[in-house]
């Protein structure tokens, strides 16, 4: 067992109970024994892989978005951002893929929202970054031209199983040998899931992510009132149902609550909720795979594939189709964009 299992358990005896939104948000970024504090977990040698580190083509098409949406708002001054940058990937290959777009880069100074100091480091070794936040809400009040690829997907979450017209809270607690265990609270009310009694039954499982609503409203509203755009990039869909949680390690999925700070932790993202909370106007939930085909990805590979040949070429064609096809990343995740009231949406997308 793991330093931070004997924390949460000692927690847990003396104070009853606790949250998995709770239980999550120690085990990622407790300041000694979290997840995200202590690794880098990004990578063939890490626990997991998102779509930056798959192929460059994922971030060049991206950046042009991003480059197609500020020229589309008249070439504004103002912040080039993301949430939780990894390593710097997705960046790096944005600046590079906009570098010949005039005057995107002296329009634009670089801000990163990144709790992990892992992964800062990172971004500072490969990246011209003018501030990193601990948060969203720090971010300047200018025209704001977001990516944000895989971070809510790992905000802590609530699980509410409905009972009636209530609702009982899916706990953490300790078994008779002192394992960390799910339980349910006793049945209640719950305001803020009223909606959910229309297209749930009992028993049913809903998850909610607290964090989500504060974060994009504060990103919509600088983007409702100073103009940008923020692609929103994860895996999910429009509604929660059913338990999404799960843990890696090692590329493999592991019990949630064994070891907790030696394993990722994520949940599937309920773009609903983000569309809920945006003051901004949003665009039509799409697959990635589709956003990507209509932002030229196919053929920006096969640019790429024609100087290529045996290993490197397999490679390339098997990381093209994991970013689009169906039956990979293609229809798993999905993109959501916010923009201005007055604009056109992002290239790739619908309103």
């Amino acid at each position: 067992m793991t330093r931070l299992h004997d924390i949460l358990a000692a927690r847990i005896a003396a104070h009853g109970p606790i949250t998995l939104a709770d239980y999550m948000a120690e085990a990622l970024l407790h300041p000694i024994h979290g997840y995200y504090t202590t690794r880098d977990p990004l990578g063939a040698a890490g626990d997991f892989i998102t779509a930056p580190e798959i192929s460059q083509m994922f971030g060049e098409v991206i950046g042009l978005c991003l480059a197609q949406s500020w020229l589309d708002q008249g070439r504004p001054k103002g912040v080039l951002a993301e949430l939780g940058p990894g390593r710097g990937t997705l960046m790096a290959d944005i600046l590079r893929a906009t570098a010949r777009v005039p005057g995107f880069h002296a329009a634009l100074d670089l801000h990163l929202v990144e709790a992990s100091p892992v992964l800062r480091a990172a971004q500072a070794a490969r990246l011209p970054v003018k501030q990193v936040h601990d948060r969203a809400d720090t971010l300047p009040d200018a025209p704001l031209f977001l990516v944000a690829n895989e971070f809510f997907d790992a905000l802590p979450i609530r699980q509410f199983q409905r009972d009636g017209t209530g609702w009982r809270e899916r706990m953490i607690g300790l078994t008779d040998d002192a394992a960390l265990t799910f339980g349910l609270s006793a049945a209640a009310p719950l305001a803020m899931l009223d909606h959910r009694l229309a297209d749930t039954k009992d028993g049913d499982l809903v998850e909610h992510c607290p964090a989500l609503p504060g974060i994009v409203s504060e990103i919509g509203q600088r983007i409702a009132a100073h103009g940008g755009t923020a692609l929103i990039i994860d895996y999910g869909d429009w509604g929660s149902q059913g338990d999404t949680l799960q843990a890696l390690r090692g590329h493999a999925p592991v019990d949630p609550l064994i070891d907790p700070g030696s394993a990722d932790l994520t949940a599937h993202v309920d773009f609903e909720a983000v569309a809920r909370a945006t003051p901004s106007r949003f665009t039509r939930l799409t697959p990635q795979g589709v956003f990507l085909e209509r932002l030229g990805i196919t053929q920006r590979a096969q640019t790429l594939a024609s100087k290529m040949t045996g290993a490197a070429l397999e490679s390339h064609i098997a990381a093209h189709r994991r970013l689009t096809h169906p039956d990979e990343m293609g229809d798993l995740f999905k993109v959501i964009a916010l923009y201005p009231d007055g604009q056109t949406p992002p290239a790739g997308l619908e309103p």
